[in-house]
């Protein structure tokens, strides 16, 4: 038994100690903690076009997880010395995720409280991240633009905003 204690106290104080490698960043603090490589250069003009898609709510009053994933690339490549004009991300939200778009007074009617990413898609869009809601989910949710927090953008689809930003020359994060 006192063995089984020691393990389990011993794997707490790793995993903390792990976590704790993880700061904010210098560009969107407070969301995409990341943590350092030193080992690691990346090509001096590294440049990146990069849409991420987010189909799954984070959960009620939760900050979804897959939005925190942009503030995280944008911290951790700006802290390896990629220029922030090099780092050109976008948001597709569909499915459920769409309720992780609404404003506050929209998100407060559903959930009977204020939505936990308001500041980080305030934060995301501040840094030039387009953050586009699949017009199929939004009308298959009764959403309409007047619910959504200032600067997201609807789009036909979410399949006609990857085919266009893929025209544009962006690729598809898989995470």
């Amino acid at each position: 038994m006192t063995c089984c204690l020691v393990i389990l106290f011993s794997f707490h104080f790793v995993a903390h100690a792990q976590m704790s490698t993880f700061k904010d960043g210098t560009v969107i603090k407070g969301f995409g903690k990341s943590a350092p490589v030193p080992s690691h250069v990346l090509p001096e003009n590294s440049a990146f076009n990069i849409t991420f898609d987010v189909a799954s709510t984070g959960g009620e009053g939760v900050v979804n997880r897959k939005f925190d994933s942009l503030a995280r690339f944008i911290n951790m490549h700006a802290a390896a010395g990629v220029k922030k004009e090099n780092i050109h991300l976008a948001l597709v939200v569909h499915g459920s995720a769409v309720f992780d778009l609404l404003n506050d007074a929209s998100y407060q009617e559903k959930y009977d409280t204020p939505n936990p990413n308001k500041p980080l898609l305030k934060a995301l869009l501040e840094n030039n991240v387009r953050v586009i809601l699949c017009g199929q989910s939004a009308a298959s949710k009764a959403v309409e633009s007047g619910h959504l927090v200032e600067g997201v953008e609807i789009q036909l689809s979410a399949m006609t905003a990857h085919a266009l930003l893929q025209q544009e020359g962006y690729t598809v994060n898989p995470f």
